[in-house]
């Protein structure tokens, strides 16, 4: 079970940089230690695979793959693999947000000149990264290459049909025809992982671990479906007869479609589930703890018809509920794994969560609304839960206080007791350390007070998300010490609570 602490949800494309995006450079070294400083067990970001149309980081070219947007190139600099004039390039205009529409037009050329110093260099290593993830960087690394010598429209669409099905000798054929690309793509996974891993290292040293998103579908426009089309619901021509979505509810009312393929649960059986003992085993290389998005999707799960333009037509078919779930919990006892349990919940799904053991999810923003279920009050929270303020899929705190009703914010402000010198969110935020779930976890912009300028998505629209990022400086040190103040106060940090209006006293007695 997770321990009592807090922890802080900020993307890593929300951390600044001058190169258009958040990366794993400076600014992600930086953020670490401002956790470190604030009090901070946790930090949680979104998933980070490669990015299709719409940049959705729930829409990725592979379950395994990282973003070679995140690849650091001030690390490349100091590398010897760029120099500064190459790294040079209109990445976007505005720092506060991301554009990536420049980003895509220039990253791929920065990086390949920085790939074609690598390669020869680091031979031997990228072969041992290679030989390390056979399981699937060959086949990635071949479908982005494909991808792009079509056009880089959808696997669907390529005009080969042997490589689109993969017929006999034509993945041998394109694996030749396309070798330097096959070889960049490589050379560019061993650069995110290079980079990751040291990250990762430095946060464990500051005793920060990293919460990460396992999206419970892949994307259609992947190598995880191109290559192994036999484990989803596709038709003899590999194409879709039904696709994932949610029926409507309190975010959308069509519901939500999220056009993923469906899984083949009768096909990932016969081999005792090891798709996803490969899948688990790949996020366990990149996250502490996994959050499993739409988890009430193993208990049963919306089916929409291939070809329609909502989810509000669909149907719910059962999915392997404790089956699977409970296999993924016992091979990877070393993981720690977080129910994403938000939505209609049915008495199976609770049950499943309950069978499963896994601490569930509470938001905040969900709780005071005469509708919504009461078990989101903090003084319901069992402590096997994680409190959220908000998700990323929820407005900042001070957009949904301007958009709440007069019920909903009346019964917020005297349940939470927010008073004016704290101000809203102040008041928000002390109701989620306070409470009694092990884990609360804020967006940064909450504790920012950020507006819906700051929003990072906002589920059923199609442009404008997966923008936002941090300015420099906004980070600070005043903001670490509030935090970290306040964390001690309510026991989620490790360091003693002191007396703000006494602190000569106090730090003597802490002493002693």
């Amino acid at each position: 079970m997770l321990k009592r602490s807090s922890g802080v949800l900020l993307p890593v494309f929300s951390l600044p940089s001058k190169y258009g995006i958040g990366t794993f450079g400076r600014a992600a070294y930086e953020f670490v230690d401002f956790l470190e400083s604030a009090g901070q067990r946790w930090w949680q970001i979104l998933p980070v695979g490669p990015t299709s149309y719409g940049d959705s980081p729930y829409q990725s070219f592979s379950t395994f793959a990282g973003n070679p947007y995140f690849i650091d190139l001030e690390l490349l600099i100091e590398d010897g693999l760029l120099t500064e004039a190459e790294a040079g390039a209109d990445w976007g205009g505005d720092p506060m947000y991301v554009d990536y529409g420049k980003i895509y037009e220039n990253r791929f050329r920065v990086l390949k000149i920085a790939a074609d110093r690598g390669l020869l260099r680091d031979a031997a290593e990228v072969a041992a990264f290679r030989a390390e993830n056979k399981a699937w960087i060959e086949n990635y690394a071949l479908y982005m290459a494909a991808k792009r010598h079509f056009g880089m429209k959808s696997w669907l669409e390529w005009e080969d049909e042997d490589i689109r099905l993969r017929k006999n000798g034509a993945v041998e054929k394109y694996a030749a025809l396309l070798k330097e690309d096959v070889d960049f793509f490589v050379y560019l996974q061993y650069l995110f992982f290079k980079q990751w891993k040291a990250l990762r290292a430095y946060a464990h040293e500051k005793g920060v671990g990293i919460i990460g998103d396992l999206p419970i579908y892949v994307a259609m426009d992947s190598a995880d479906v191109w290559s192994e089309p036999k484990f989803f619901q596709l038709n003899e021509e590999n194409i879709p007869v039904e696709v994932a979505g949610v029926p409507p509810d309190y975010f959308s009312a069509d519901g939500q479609l999220w056009g993923n393929p469906l899984y083949r649960y009768d096909e990932m059986k016969k081999d005792g589930y090891g798709w996803w003992i490969r899948r688990v085993a790949g996020a366990s290389k990149l996250y502490d703890v996994l959050r499993i998005d739409h988890f009430r999707g193993f208990e049963s799960y919306w089916a929409v018809p291939y070809g329609e333009k909502t989810a509000r037509v669909g149907r719910w078919i059962k999915g392997p509920g404790m089956e699977l779930v409970g296999m993924l919990t016992s091979w990877f006892g070393d993981v720690q794994f977080i129910a994403e349990d938000l939505g209609v919940l049915t008495p199976a799904v609770k049950e499943l969560l309950a069978d499963s053991g896994l601490p569930g999810m509470k938001v905040l923003e969900f709780a005071f609304g005469v509708d919504e279920p009461g078990d989101y009050l903090p003084h319901r929270h069992p402590v096997n839960c994680v409190c959220y303020a908000g998700t990323h899929d929820n407005e900042t705190l001070l957009e949904w206080r301007d958009a709440a009703d007069s019920y909903e914010l009346a019964f917020a402000e005297e349940y939470l007791g927010i008073n004016e010198n704290e101000g809203f969110c102040g008041g928000v935020l002390r109701g989620g350390l306070a409470s009694s779930a092990a884990l609360f976890v804020a967006q940064l912009q909450d504790w920012l007070e950020l507006g819906k300028e700051a929003r990072v998505n906002t589920p059923g629209t199609a442009s404008g998300n997966w923008r936002w990022r941090l300015l420099p400086g906004q980070a600070s040190e005043e903001l670490a010490a509030k935090i970290e103040h306040k964390c001690a106060l309510y026991g989620r940090s490790e360091k003693p609570w002191v007396n703000p209006k006494a602190p000569e006293e106090d730090d003597l007695a802490a002493e002693e």
